[in-house]
């Protein structure tokens, strides 16, 4: 696990981690909480959501991994909750904040999005020359791209 990167969000700091292992980034869940609730105490708040989702039934929120972070406070480690990708998104959807509901629109935005290209593949293409092109990509690259990838 890397753990030297620090992501922003609203000027606030959000601890994450590379597992090589799973490929994936982890991202702590207390600093995520802290952030889109406001909260003073995100541990806190974090520990009642947990519970309360363990009672729903919501086992793919609360079963986090567990790092040692380095605490924002005093520099120490200590073991946090982790999620990745998918888990935190899963989370962002339980907290009832307004400062989650960009977030959770986003979200059905993309979901949306992403059932019409199940039901139409063509979509998916059509999106994906989009970005490219938004990225600075040329036609001609992406053409290369697209003739090796079929």
């Amino acid at each position: 696990m890397d753990e030297n990167r620090i992501q922003l969000f609203e000027d606030k700091r959000i601890r994450t981690a590379w597992d090589e292992k799973a490929e994936e980034w982890l991202f702590s869940v207390v600093d995520v909480v802290g952030v889109l609730t406001g909260s003073p105490d995100a541990n806190n708040y974090w520990k009642v959501l947990k519970n309360r989702l363990a009672k729903e039934g919501n086992q793919s929120v609360i079963n986090c991994n567990r790092l040692k972070l380095r605490s924002h406070k005093d520099g120490k480690h200590y073991n946090t909750d982790v999620a990745n990708t998918e888990q935190l998104l899963r989370l962002i959807q339980s907290i009832p904040s307004p400062k989650a509901e960009p977030f959770k629109a986003w979200l059905a935005h993309v979901g949306s999005e992403r059932i019409d290209e199940t039901i139409d593949p063509e979509l998916a293409i059509d999106r994906a020359l989009e970005t490219y092109l938004r990225k600075g990509y040329t036609p001609e690259w992406i053409k290369q791209g697209m003739e090796y990838a079929f």
